[in-house]
This record gives structure tokens, C-alpha cells and sequence, in this order.
């Protein structure tokens, strides 16, 4: 009987910087050893692959694209090189795979069919955001995207204030980077004075920027957010 391959949760980094800066060698060492990978962007994957490992052939890769027009009936295929033995690597198209991201998906599939599940340790800008708030790290929920309809995305800053009042809890979320600036604006209209907003944005590149401030200090010194992959933390004490 054939041994199943692994799958292996591979990180990438955050933005355009050298992956050794900011990924532990043995994302290296394991991509060394893959062939068959599954990926969001074969494009910007290969490129990624390459970078980190120029030794290894392209032409040898097996590429499996796992985006938004990927059927989910097709999902079972990525990981038949594991039934076969083969290990497979999940490559995020930016930070940790199956967090706020299309490879959850793969990763139940893997566990339904007793696939051994590998993460490997990475730069996830949801944690490191968390981590550089100074908000409470102990209760905290990811929201994902706000909503777009003005009013619906008034109602909801509204409710993750209240929760976050209520509970003790960090309230995370992101935005379309296009649309960040919107966003912090929304914020500062939308909230209390007295609201602690952290934006981190560039996380880990050079252009870093982690700031935590009441929604009154915000007003009368935002930041340009524009095309910055940003992360929104909320928190009313």
C-alpha cells in the first residue's frame, strides 16, 4: 500500500522583498524537495520559485490553480499526487496559505482523506498586525472585508465598536488596497473619539508603517494608504 504524500502549507512573503529576509530556511529546504504545487496565480508562484530556488527546473513543476474560478468539484484532483505519494506544496499568493485565503479549502479535503498536513512557519500580516497594535491579543476576531454599500458598512463599523466594547475584543478586518483610504476615512466618521484604530500596512517591507491612535488623533493626521496592503484593527475600551 502506498504511503500518502504530505501536504505542506508553504508562506510566501508579504511584498516584493528577498523571501530569505523574512521566511525560515526550511521554506527553502522544502520547496527544494516539491514538484507538484498548488497555487492562486501561476505567474506570480513560478516567479516566487524561482527566486527562492533558481536551481529548480520550471519546466518540472506541476501546477495546480486554485482561484475564484476554480470549481470546487475540481478541488479532489490537487490532491491526488498524495494518494499517489507524492507531497504537495499549498502556496499562498501572499503570507500564510488557507488564512483569509482560497487553500482552506484544499486543507479540509486533505484531512478527509487522512492527507498529513504540514504548515510551515511564515509571515502572517493578520498576527503580525495584532502583535504590533497593542490591542488585546488574547480576544480578537478577523472579519475579513467590511461591506461596500455605504450604509451597510456604517452599520457594520458600528457593530464590530460594540463588540469590541462588549467582549474585550480586537476587531480585524481588511479592504481592497485601491480603497484604503476610504476606509480609514469611513472610520473616522463613522466612530467614537475615543476608539483605538491600529492601521499596519507594507508589513515587513521597507515602507512599513504600524500605527495605533484614537479615532481623534486619526482625523488630524491620517496616513496615505492608497495601494497599501493594509491591515484595520478596532478596539472601544
Amino acid at each position: 500500500m502506498t504511503t500518502p504524500g504530505k501536504l505542506y502549507l508553504i508562506p510566501t512573503t508579504l511584498g516584493d522583498n528577498e523571501p530569505l529576509e523574512v521566511l525560515p530556511i526550511s521554506v527553502k529546504h522544502t520547496i527544494e524537495q516539491l514538484d507538484t504545487f498548488i497555487v492562486e496565480n501561476e505567474k506570480t508562484a513560478r516567479r516566487f520559485i524561482k527566486k527562492i530556488c533558481p536551481e529548480k527546473p520550471q519546466p518540472s513543476l506541476n501546477i495546480f490553480v486554485l482561484n475564484k474560478f476554480t470549481e470546487a468539484s475540481e478541488l479532489p484532483e490537487f490532491l491526488e499526487p498524495c494518494l499517489k505519494g507524492t507531497h504537495v506544496g499549498l502556496l499562498s499568493e501572499a503570507g500564510c496559505p488557507s488564512v483569509a485565503d482560497p487553500g482552506s479549502d484544499v486543507v479540509k479535503i486533505a484531512h478527509l482523506k487522512n492527507i498529513q498536513v504540514v504548515p510551515l512557519v511564515g509571515p502572517s500580516s493578520i498576527l503580525l498586525a495584532l502583535m504590533s497594535s497593542g490591542m488585546n491579543g488574547q480576544g480578537f476576531t478577523f472579519n475579513g472585508y467590511l461591506p461596500i454599500d455605504k450604509n451597510e458598512r456604517k452599520t457594520e463599523l458600528k457593530r464590530l465598536e460594540r463588540l469590541s466594547f462588549d467582549y474585550n475584543q480586537s476587531q480585524i478586518f481588511i479592504e481592497t488596497p485601491y480603497r484604503n483610504n476610504k476606509m480609514l476615512e469611513d472610520i473616522c466618521n463613522i466612530l467614537g473619539n475615543t476608539t483605538s484604530v491600529c492601521v499596519a500596512c507594507d508589513i515587513t517591507l521597507p515602507t512599513e508603517f504600524i500605527k495605533t491612535k484614537t479615532v481623534s488623533e486619526w482625523r488630524k493626521n491620517k496616513e496615505d494608504l492608497h495601494k497599501r496592503p493594509s491591515i484595520f484593527i478596532i478596539h472601544k475600551n
